[in-house]
């Protein structure tokens, strides 16, 4: 048995994937075009400050808050019909959401590239 390591998962992602920049997400944002999804441990916001207008959806709840058949479905939290840009601290673990997202059939999903890293050398707005 191989088992893949998570580096060939996050890589296999990207080929996958949808990836903008803090640039573009910012853009995104300011145009009301997306749901801007911050998947990080609630600790990193805590630490690391969060951005204004990014919905916390913590990484492992990700699928159920968004599965309408789930009891964990959060009802009008985010506008589906928009596309979610999700982001974590690097962008690593955002890949592989927005991966499981494409799967469960959502079809406008990216994430940004480097993460909250980048987004703080960006003009987001960070409280």
């Amino acid at each position: 048995m191989k088992i893949k390591s998570s580096s060939e998962l996050v890589q296999n992602a990207l080929k996958e994937i949808k990836t903008i920049s803090a640039d573009e997400a910012l853009k995104l944002s300011n145009e009301k075009k997306c749901n801007l999804i911050d998947i990080r441990d609630i600790r990193e916001l805590q630490n690391d400050g969060k951005i204004e207008n990014a919905q916390h959806i913590p990484r492992g709840m990700l699928e159920f808050w968004l599965d309408p058949q789930s009891v964990y479905f959060k009802e009008g939290k985010l506008d589906i019909n928009k596309e979610m840009v999700l982001f974590c601290a690097g962008g690593l673990r955002s890949a592989l959401a927005a991966k499981s997202l494409q799967e469960m059939g959502f079809d406008k999903v990216s994430h940004i590239d480097g993460g909250f890293g980048a987004i703080k050398q960006s003009k987001f707005n960070i409280v």
